[in-house]
C-alpha cells in the first residue's frame, strides 16, 4: 500500500495544481468581466442623462417652434396687425383720435 499512495500522491498534485491554475483563470476573467461591467454601467448612466437632457431641449425647441409658428399665422392677419399697430406703436385708424390715460398716485 506503501507504493500505492506514493504513486498516487504526485498524481493529485498535479491535479491540484491544475485545479488552482485553473481557479486562478476563472477568478482573474471574472475581475476582468465585473471591471468592465462597472465601466460600461456608469457610461451607461452618463449617456442616459445626456439622452434626458437632449430630449428636454428637443421639447423645449419643439414648443418654442410651435409659439413662433402661431405668432406667424396671427402675423398674416391684418386686424392682428391693426392691434399691435395700437397697443405698441401708438397708431389709429384715420380719424381716431388717442386717448391717454395718466395713472393717478394715491
Amino acid at each position: 500500500m506503501s507504493t500505492r499512495s506514493a504513486a498516487a500522491a504526485p498524481t493529485y498534485m498535479g491535479v491540484r495544481r491544475r485545479l488552482r491554475l485553473l481557479l486562478f483563470v476563472v477568478v482573474l476573467f471574472m475581475s476582468w468581466a465585473l471591471y468592465t461591467y462597472i465601466a460600461q454601467h456608469g457610461q451607461m448612466s452618463d449617456r442616459g442623462q445626456q439622452l434626458r437632457e437632449t430630449e428636454k431641449q428637443l421639447s423645449d425647441a419643439k414648443l418654442k417652434s410651435d409659439r413662433l409658428t402661431q405668432e406667424v399665422s396671427r402675423l398674416n392677419d391684418p386686424e392682428y396687425i391693426g392691434q399691435i399697430a395700437r397697443k405698441d406703436q401708438g397708431m389709429g385708424m384715420p380719424g381716431e383720435q388717442a386717448i391717454h390715460v395718466e395713472p393717478t398716485k394715491p
